[in-house]
């Protein structure tokens, strides 16, 4: 099953992005998440190569210009070169197909027949709506879709996703856990982070685990990434959780014009 706590590399790229990959697996990471579109999958597997890393998480995304039952196929073998790997642990859809150019149910197809072929072990979705997650469903069953990654940080809770994600038994997977950094700035988890000796990010990171999220954060810096791990072991009281549950506020970060009509 996807490891809880994992390594995001959005926007990442490079001999930086490599060294952090293996310093991450290092600590103790399970769980490396990665994109077709982050152009770095090659950087993350030449750092998964320096390391003992057999045993790490793989995640990456199929981009929208490669859904048709072939290209999937043809680019998740590409992916998995780069990445160094035989077969990759999961892949999603990275985006819904802009205005349905490519029917999801001929992507999800490829991704079953990549499974079948052992190209990838797991199939799942990303940034998919309530309406998206159930045509899904309908096509290929809810145990067939492992998670559906998704916006979610304290200030957009994207609750109505994840409530119907829950009901389906499908794994949040919970990007920009720390809200590109604004969580640092917020008195609410400024104070619950004092309380608990640790940082307003870790306590972000440590909401989110308790929610039943899968949380991926990622970071330029080495001791980042290693606050980001400790963040793990933080146990946040009810009080905690529903403090921060009240910092909702529909703040979406990521809306790119080719985004579903969100619920």
């Amino acid at each position: 099953m996807i490891p809880d706590f994992g390594m995001g590399t959005f926007r990442l790229k490079g001999p930086t992005l490599t060294e952090l990959v293996t310093e991450a697996v290092e600590m103790g990471y399970k769980h490396i998440d990665t994109a077709q579109a982050y152009e770095n999958e090659a950087d993350v597997g030449r750092g998964l190569a320096q390391t003992r890393s057999d045993d790490v998480f793989v995640t990456t995304k199929v981009w929208f210009d490669s859904f048709k039952h072939q290209q999937v196929l043809d680019s998740l073998k590409q992916s998995a070169d780069k990445l160094q790997r035989d077969c990759i642990d999961m892949a999603l859809i990275h985006w819904p197909s802009p205005n349905n150019e490519v029917p999801m149910e001929e992507t999800l197809d490829a991704l079953a027949e990549a499974r079948q072929q052992g190209l990838i072990k797991h199939f799942g979705v990303s940034n998919f709506t309530i309406g998206l997650m159930e045509r899904a469903i309908k096509h290929v069953g809810a145990d067939n879709i492992m998670t559906n990654q998704i916006e979610v940080h304290p200030f957009m809770q994207n609750r109505k996703v994840t409530e119907a994600c829950k009901n389906k038994g499908i794994r949040v997977t919970a990007y920009l856990p720390v809200a590109k950094g604004k969580v640092v700035e917020n008195d609410t988890l400024r104070a619950i982070a004092s309380q608990h000796n640790v940082t307003a990010a870790q306590v972000t990171i440590a909401w989110e685990l308790q929610k039943g999220f899968v949380s991926i954060p990622s970071t330029t810096k080495t001791d980042h990434l290693r606050s980001n791990f400790k963040a793990q072991k933080i146990e946040l009281t009810d009080q905690d959780m529903a403090d921060i549950d009240g910092l909702d506020r529909n703040e979406r970060i990521i809306d790119p014009d080719f985004a579903p009509e969100w619920d």
